[in-house]
């Protein structure tokens, strides 16, 4: 017990007078590892120093992992050397350490060496994989991702798609039912081959099911079915990730104010995610217009004229229309000019 009390009062006065703990963050670390003597937490110290950690910084690794205070400097030095032989600076490892200590303690040979090359197969150069492994330095901890990575392949999701998720939205792959939601993406039958399906898998891992099924009821309310909604989401993925109020909003436009087939927006499920007041409503109701004088037909492709750039729409859609040009440009301005001064 006095030996005991002895280790929790010299790992204390240690923190405190060492690393500048305050007397409750000591008294805290120490609950989670304490020594008996100062020697490996001295060496320790020293490693840090010699490898460019600031005082600061090496304070910042004790606090999250007081237990490195008893690490064996050899064990972690070669993980220093991998890395820098992979092209990292000091600030590289210095940070990585600093974000996720918890990546000193891994296994080169068992988690390191494989994962990175891993995340090297889909970034190509050294350089890419670095930077990945910068952004979220706890993918070396996650025996998952190598996982998930696995079953994507075995599922016949291309690396393109992969990469995508690595890039953009590695969290995704770090799902405990990602399959599940492999098999339920194929079900709608979007080809695991594209890139399209990496979207799907990041549009349901992104929105929780209790909003998913929310925005479905807001479809439905407006006459989509099962099937509708299927083709909107093959389409475009991203739609879901609308709001369920956005695409309320752009549904009472499109059937209430304009008129027009709420089933049509399944075919360009892309509007649930422009601008509603700056991109949308003017560009609405300058169609609208135009269909209203016979200037164009109802059979048109819809999804054009909100796709192309301002520039180009008031070209096609408006500038070639001599005649009504000016109660065109009246439209299309007083409605965008409508929600400018609101906003």
């Amino acid at each position: 017990m006095f030996c005991t009390s002895q280790s929790h009062s010299l790992t204390v006065s240690y923190l405190i007078n060492n690393l500048g703990f305050t007397p409750q963050s000591a008294l805290n670390a120490s609950k989670r590892h304490r020594f008996k003597t100062p020697h490996k937490a001295d060496l320790i110290i020293a490693f840090f120093k010699t490898h460019g950690f600031s005082h600061s910084q090496i304070a910042a690794i004790v606090a999250k992992l007081p237990k490195i205070l008893s690490a064996n400097p050899e064990r972690i030095l070669p993980k220093f050397q991998f890395l820098a032989s992979k092209g990292a600076s000091t600030d590289d490892i210095v940070l990585l350490s600093t974000r996720n200590p918890r990546f000193l303690h891994l296994s080169l040979k068992n988690n390191i060496i494989p994962t990175y090359a891993m995340l090297k197969t889909f970034f190509q150069s050294d350089q890419k994989t670095l930077r990945c492994i910068a952004s979220i330095p706890g993918l070396f901890m996650e025996a998952r991702l190598v996982k998930n990575v696995k079953l994507l392949a075995d599922a016949g999701v291309s690396d393109s798609a992969i990469g995508y998720l690595l890039r953009t939205r590695v969290l995704v792959l770090l799902s405990a039912d990602l399959r599940k939601q492999v098999d339920e993406i194929k079900e709608l039958g979007i080809d695991p081959s594209t890139v399209k399906f990496a979207i799907a898998l990041q549009a349901k891992k992104t929105v929780p099911k209790s909003l998913w099924d929310a925005k479905v009821n807001v479809l439905k309310s407006w006459g989509w079915s099962k099937e509708t909604m299927s083709e909107a989401f093959r389409r475009n993925p991203l739609c879901m990730l609308s709001s369920k109020d956005k695409i309320n909003e752009v549904m009472k436009l499109w059937v209430n104010q304009l008129g027009w087939d709420p089933l049509a927006l399944a075919k360009i499920p892309w509007l649930f995610g422009y601008n509603l007041e700056r991109r949308i409503i003017p560009r609405a109701f300058v169609l609208q217009y135009l269909l209203a004088k016979g200037l164009r037909n109802k059979s048109d492709n819809l999804c054009l004229p909100f796709f192309i750039p301002e520039d180009m729409f008031l070209k096609r859609f408006v500038e070639s229309f001599t005649e009504d040009m000016s109660q065109l440009l009246k439209i299309y301005h007083e409605k965008k000019k409508m929600f400018m001064i609101t906003a």
